[in-house]
């Protein structure tokens, strides 16, 4: 084996570890913090200034500005942010990510191997949080090794005079190594990864600043795409997100292109050594794109919101579901929240529109209640395998309890609407079709009871969304009252029978089926918060 081979063994070895080792950082870090970060992210006011200092913060936590905007982009695309409110927050995660590269420009090869041991000891003796803050350091000693393995590689080519001429013709072409960074950026997800290989490059000796900079903008401009890619399908304001934050990079590099040699000069005062004059060239960027943008953001908002109409809407399926999130766990649970919540919308309108049909004998509703049942399987299906693949992926304990809920979720939505499509709809047509009529005492009785399902499924999906246990609750108890009621309905019909009531005799047989129907309904929309509650089932059809 020659030395030659040697060197690009090195080579090739540091950048798979130094590529892991971010992927590591990500994922250990979002496990640790991922849903609180979520939900911190979810909850931004309009304050601007706000919104880049948590930006900046999520993102120095998350080591990873993608997966701050997919966040982003997740949100708006199940309508919890809009763009207004997420500019800051882009501004801020660009600096944000800027922290993962001064780390990286610390002299910590050495020490590589020990935060490797300190990560690993952690990463399998840890439970929880400890573990994957683990899984997080040891990313860190595997970005660093890589590191040193690319920096040990290249060291040798500083005597060679092809490897020479070929870094001058590239530093003289800033153009081109934009490109290139750009697209391996964009390819492996990360500018971190992308700069971290700049800067062992630098610590080899063989990449001037100069020759870094332009790498510095096109990882920039490359990191803009996993964002792209997480908005293709989605709503405009999703697209909206995702397109502000690809413009705020291509227009700073536009801006700061130009003046590469006096950027260049300016920031070699910063520090004596070329590796943290790269990563103080990063963070001067970033931080510079912010203050020029963020005043504008308004007008900002402004144009997107032209630049990309909103469609109209012809989806016969899930809405909000993206697998391009599925790597990022607390989105990927939020969109399907989303569209658990929007399948519960559409069942909650089918059982409304029931007592409607039941009512007047409406069969052209009748037909449209029946038909909306093909959307309540589509998205219970859409739904189940998005959340199946989900559940392939590594999630906390607390993201896998959610996953498992929202499963038992949609399969109670699922069996509501063929409640309402195989028993109410067709009590209905079996009223139309024999010109039935109901006592009014019977009929009271009916709305009576339907009105308080429909009360409890809206309850149950409330507490869906607010994770409330107290409303969850008050699902259960109202279960019971109403399971109370039905069998006091039931012994009130009998004696109608009894008194030869001819209303009573002659839709008796429909009375006690919708009453029973109604009951089964009832009983699936308190599994929703026994699901709530983390106490998983679906109910039997006798009501449990």
């Amino acid at each position: 084996m020659t030395s030659a081979d040697l060197v690009l063994f090195s080579i090739f070895g540091g950048t798979a570890l130094l590529l892991y080792g971010v992927r590591l950082v990500g994922e250990g870090l979002q496990r640790a913090a991922g849903t609180r970060l979520r939900h911190l992210l979810s909850t931004l006011t309009g304050n601007r200034f706000k919104a880049l200092l948590v930006g900046a913060g999520v993102t120095a936590v998350l080591q990873s500005s993608s997966a701050t905007t997919v966040m982003l982009v997740g949100f708006a695309s199940a309508g919890l942010l809009t763009l207004r409110q997420t500019i800051g927050v882009i501004l801020g995660a660009d600096i944000g990510t800027t922290v993962t590269v001064q780390l990286l420009a610390f002299d910590l090869l050495a020490l590589s191997p020990l935060v490797v041991f300190i990560g690993w000891l952690l990463y399998v003796t840890g439970r929880g949080t400890l573990r994957y803050v683990g899984e997080a350091i040891l990313g860190f000693g595997f970005l660093f090794l890589g590191m040193k393995l690319v920096a040990d590689g290249t060291s040798p080519l500083r005597q060679n005079a092809l490897f020479a001429d070929l870094l001058e013709a590239l530093a003289a072409q800033p153009l081109i190594l934009l490109l290139i960074a750009a697209a391996f950026s964009g390819l492996v997800r990360s500018s971190a990864a992308t700069i971290g290989f700049a800067l062992s490059l630098a610590t080899a000796g063989v990449l001037p600043l100069v020759g870094a900079i332009p790498i510095i903008f096109g990882a920039n401009i490359g990191t803009a795409v996993t964002a792209l890619i997480a908005a293709v399908g989605q709503n405009a304001e999703a697209r909206r997100v995702a397109a502000a934050h690809a413009a705020f990079k291509v227009v700073g590099v536009a801006l700061f292109f130009p003046f590469i040699g006096p950027f260049s000069d300016l920031v070699a005062r910063t520090a004596p050594d070329v590796p943290r004059q790269i990563a103080n060239a990063h963070s001067i960027f970033n931080i510079a794109v912010a203050a020029i943008f963020l005043p504008l953001s308004p007008w900002a908002a402004g144009f997107f919101t032209r630049l990309i109409p909103e469609r109209a809407s012809t989806a016969t399926g899930a809405i909000y579901l993206n697998p391009q999130t599925l790597d990022t766990p607390a989105v990927a649970l939020g969109q399907a929240l989303r569209e658990t919540l929007r399948m519960g919308d559409v069942v909650v309108q089918s059982l409304r529109e029931s007592i409607v049909v039941l009512e007047h004998d409406d069969e052209a509703l009748m037909r449209q209640v029946i038909a909306r049942d093909d959307l309540i399987d589509r998205l219970e299906e859409d739904i189940k395998q998005f959340l199946v693949q989900l559940g392939s992926q590594q999630l906390t304990e607390e993201q896998s309890e959610r996953e498992t809920a929202l499963i038992f979720v949609i399969a109670n939505l699922e069996e509501i609407g063929d409640v309402i499509e195989k028993n109410l709809m067709e009590l209905a047509e079996k009223k139309i079709r024999g010109g039935h009529a109901f006592s009014p005492q019977g009929w009271a009785e009916i709305k009576n009871v339907h009105a308080k399902v429909v009360e409890n499924l809206e309850l149950a999906l409330s507490a869906l969304t607010a994770q409330d246990p107290q409303i969850a609750e008050k699902v259960i108890r109202h279960k019971s009252r109403i399971n109370l009621i039905e069998r006091q309905l039931r012994q009130t019909h009998i004696q109608r029978l009894h008194e030869g009531l001819r209303e009573s005799i002659d839709t008796s047989s429909i009375h006690l089926d919708l009453l029973s129907s109604l009951k089964r309904a009832n009983s699936l929309a308190a599994g929703i918060a026994y699901a709530v509650l983390g106490r998983h089932r679906v109910s039997d059809d006798n009501g449990g």
